[in-house]
């Protein structure tokens, strides 16, 4: 049983046996019948008058005079109430002796209770007033309370709080903590104390060793204003005692342990929650990029579609080509970026998607519509989209240009027509007939015949008008209503030509009957010019004629036609020297016979003079017809010349495209070394790919030339421009990928602690497994692999089912195939630990004080204000039974953080 009423005057030591039984000692200035020094009992006085009220002013009182104060027992019950968060026994209200001796026990009894067995410490001696007892009292009381629970690695009470502060104030000039007396008296270890803490508070450099009263008022006060550590001691008693006391030291310092110690547990506990709420806002940031990149995406597929399939074609050439000339821009500078874009995105999500994994965090699910899948759905009509129109436009512009080339034929020969049969009705209606002798109506019956052939002669001619005429209306010619009724008009006067013709042909043979005479010689002349006059017109109209090629064996065809013809012409030129003749033999009779001839031969118009012109016009229309047909024969070979051009080149990036892929290819599966030198390797490699830009360009550049110059085909290579591109694009996009997967490697296993050794690992088992390299594990190679690795998954109920288990982990799609990057996440998911939700929880409950619930000003107090008001903005109303307004929900919080499925 504790003796706590000893016998006064009989020496006792004074000391506390602890709750492990070892014995604290104090110091030997507390025996019993010696006084402790003047200056040493000061301070203890003012030191643990301070402290106590320190605790007391939380119950709303304090103490003025150690001694006096606490001998009715009733403000020392109270202080235990406060330190400890424990109820005494009742105390008791009367003002005799012998109550206030009770009271004084029932503290005792309690400071018993906690497993400290007080020595030479009786109640009559504190009822009494004794000093060095109530001294001696609050000292174990302090020792029990305040210090005893203080233990550095393992260290004793007062050894664990002189290491606190050494190792606290290890970094600070001019402070070495040996003890807790002569330690402090210059002040700068309690300034180094409170610097080291709260930097904000001290200007440590600004303080100097030999101004120890200034130095200690300084710490003082700021621990008084800022800390909420009442002042307990005087600068000045302090500097003018040759040995402060160590009690009032020790007491003094463990309220800054107590106050440093608190803060640094609710400091670790922020910094836990910082650490997770900053990845959870980057994340937020991620997704909300994601997000506006996918928008905009979409958002330009959704306009660029329509546009690429409005297929209204324009009327004129011109347009058409502007039409072609807008989608080259669109190719050239409008779509890279977009597919730099779309491989961003992919990038980003696969990024986001890993760093949730290695933060546990629920997988991120895009918006509806904004799915991977759903950018690549619209990328693939995008392009579908794009191969249709240019196929269109390429098909646009061979219309137009074929209908042009048809109108201007057709006003040619209509032009030709029309001034062939200007006054030809009115020539077949006039009456001349009427008042001829007989040799006229034979000359006019002649010339009606040779008109009839002139007449037949034209209607090819006719024939071909209506024809183009018709072509043009198949193709619909946008001024096909002016090309039709000058073609309606061109027959209809054709049908009224051929009815006069009929009409004069009976006329004139009703009255052949009558006349006779006529003139064979220069019947025979009208006979011959005209269908050489026809000729010559054919060949004017074909010398003329407009003509489009496409290759150089047309334009070769053309010019062996126009050879031919030209090996014509000597025949021609004898058959108009016939002609000629015919006429001067008529000449020369008539001036043998002194004749006189009327002027002109009455049976055709087409005179001598006539034939001379148009044979004159002939000769000129060769030689520019030879130039044409070299201008474009030039023109062929020009256009040959660059589809060699572009083949000789698209033949080399074509293979080289090709080669790279499967390289690139067995990049992916075969690498070695770190993940760093493997990113080394691979942004080398992508630069080197990179480097090779300049020739995709230069194939861009004479694949503009050829389609400028209209060439639509090019025998001389398989490759086109757009197989290129889409090679050049896919071997960018797959490089980036490669990249991608690497860098998510490098979080992966920077993140887990993952080994560059179990790296290799992974990747040779995987590798092993592989043997199609695909870069993916088919289920039964995967279960292969997993078996390789330890994983019982044979084939029984219990191995299925951890089989099952584990692919809808690494295959949430159920697309039958298991990625590298899968497996990594799930072998380190298997071997290493992250924050978990139970984790962010306990230090959110630190935080609150161990309450259920946290308040606005305790987040705003504890986290930086960005996060304080994110946790803010996110956190429900508490609604516990314990609730107080503006009490929020951290722990459901905490759950959404990591998902419902890791609680």
């Amino acid at each position: 049983m504790v003796d706590y009423h000893a016998t006064p005057g009989v020496p006792k030591p004074m000391g506390i046996i602890g709750p492990d039984g070892r014995y604290m000692e104090q110091e030997d200035d507390w025996d019993r019948d010696l006084l402790l020094d003047p200056a040493w009992e000061k301070q203890q006085r003012k030191t643990f008058t301070a402290w106590c009220n320190s605790h007391l002013r939380k119950a709303g009182t304090q103490i003025e005079d150690i001694d006096e104060d606490f001998r009715d027992g009733l403000k020392l019950m109270l202080l235990l109430e406060v330190i400890s968060g424990a109820r005494l026994p009742k105390p008791e209200r009367g003002k005799m002796r012998v109550h206030k001796i009770n009271n004084v026990n029932k503290a005792l009894d309690f400071i018993a209770s906690k497993g400290v067995k007080l020595v030479s410490i009786g109640a009559e001696e504190i009822v009494d007033g004794n000093s060095k007892m109530t001294l001696g009292m609050i000292w174990t009381i302090i020792l029990r309370f305040a210090i005893q629970d203080i233990s550095v690695e393992e260290t004793s009470a007062k050894e664990g709080l002189l290491l606190w502060c050494q190792r606290k104030t290890a970094p600070y000039k001019n402070v070495n903590v040996q003890n807790f007396h002569i330690s402090w008296k210059d002040g700068l270890a309690f300034n180094a104390l409170i610097h080291r803490h709260r930097p904000e508070l001290i200007e440590y450099d600004k303080l100097r060793k030999d101004d120890p009263v200034t130095n200690l008022n300084n710490a003082f006060e700021v621990a008084e204003k800022y800390l909420d550590i009442p002042k307990m001691l005087d600068a000045e008693d302090i500097v003018n005692t040759a040995r402060p006391d160590e009690k009032a030291i020790m007491t003094y310092v463990s309220s800054f342990y107590h106050a440093f110690s608190g803060a640094q547990k609710a400091e670790t506990a922020a910094n836990r929650i910082r650490k997770v709420l900053a990845v959870n806002q980057e994340n937020e940031h991620l997704m909300e990029d994601y997000e506006k990149l996918a928008s905009d995406l979409l958002e330009w597929i959704r306009r660029t579609i329509p546009w690429l399939e409005d297929r209204v074609p324009e009327k004129t050439m011109q347009d058409m080509q502007q039409k072609l000339e807008d989608f080259r821009e669109y190719r050239r500078v409008h779509k890279p970026p977009k597919v730099q874009e779309k491989c961003q995105l992919e990038i980003n999500f696969n990024t986001l998607q890993t760093k949730l994994r290695l933060s546990n965090r629920p997988a991120f699910m895009p918006s509806e519509g904004k799915m991977v899948s759903d950018i690549n759905n619209g990328w693939q009509h995008l392009e579908q989209a794009e191969k249709g129109y240019e196929e269109w436009l390429l098909n646009e512009v061979r219309r137009l240009e074929r209908l042009e080339h048809l109108a201007v034929k057709f006003h040619q020969k209509a032009t030709i027509h029309e001034s062939w049969t200007d006054g030809k009705e009115a020539m077949l209606k006039q009456k001349d007939y009427e008042s001829a002798t007989l040799a006229d109506i034979k000359a006019l019956i002649r010339k009606h015949e040779a008109f009839e052939s002139d007449l037949a002669a034209h209607q090819d001619r006719v024939e071909q008008i209506a024809a183009i005429a018709q072509e043009l209306n198949e193709l619909d010619y946008y001024d096909s209503p002016n090309v039709n009724a000058r073609c309606q008009k061109i027959c209809d006067q054709w049908d009224v030509l051929g009815s006069l013709t009929h009409t004069r042909r009976e006329a004139l043979e009703q009255t052949e009957k009558q006349l006779e005479a006529i003139d064979q010689l220069y019947l025979e002349y009208a006979k011959r010019a005209a269908p050489f006059n026809n000729w010559m017109e054919g060949a004017m109209e074909d010398l003329q004629d407009m003509f489009i090629v496409h290759t150089i064996e047309e334009i070769e065809g053309l010019i062996t036609a126009h050879e031919q013809f030209k090996s014509t012409l000597p025949d021609a030129d004898r058959e108009r020297e016939a002609i000629l003749g015919i006429q001067n033999e008529a000449q020369k009779i008539a001036d043998y016979n002194h004749i006189k001839l009327a002027s002109g031969n009455p049976y055709t118009a087409v005179t001598p003079q006539t034939i001379n012109s148009k044979w004159e016009k002939v000769q000129q229309l060769v030689p520019r017809r030879d130039i044409a047909l070299k201008t474009e024969q030039d023109k062929q070979q020009s256009n040959e010349r660059l589809r060699l051009q572009f083949a000789n080149q698209a033949n080399v990036v074509g293979p080289w495209l090709q080669s790279k892929m499967e390289e690139i290819g067995r990049i992916a599966i075969e690498m070695h070394g770190t993940l760093e030198d493997q990113m080394t390797h691979l942004k080398q490699y992508e630069q080197s790919v990179a480097n090779y830009k300049p020739n995709i360009d230069k194939l861009e550049q004479q694949h503009q030339l050829i389609q400028e110059a209209l060439i639509f085909d090019n025998k001389h290579t398989n490759y086109t421009m757009e197989h290129i591109r889409v090679g050049w694009e896919h071997l960018l996009t797959t490089i980036a990928r490669t990249i991608n997967e690497v860098e998510n490697q490098i979080l992966t296993r920077d993140a887990k602690g993952i080994s560059q050794e179990q790296m290799h690992e992974f990747r040779a088992s995987f590798n092993h497994f592989d043997k199609d390299h695909t870069g993916a594990l088919g289920p039964e190679e995967f279960k292969a692999c997993l078996i390789s690795l330890g994983y019982d998954v044979e084939n029984d109920r219990q191995g299925d089912a951890e089989f099952n288990r584990i692919m809808a982990i690494v295959d949430p799609n159920n697309s039958g195939m298991v990625t590298f990057q899968a497996f990594i996440d799930f072998m380190s998911r298997e071997t290493t630990d992250t924050d978990t939700a139970d984790q962010v929880i306990a230090s959110f409950k630190v935080l609150a004080g161990d309450k259920n619930y946290i308040t606005a000003a305790e987040l705003r107090r504890e986290l930086p204000p960005d996060q304080a008001e994110y946790c803010i903005a996110r956190m429900a109303p508490y609604q516990g039974p314990d609730a107080v307004p503006g009490a929020l929900d951290y722990m459901s919080f905490s759950t959404a953080l990591y998902g419902e499925s890791d609680l």
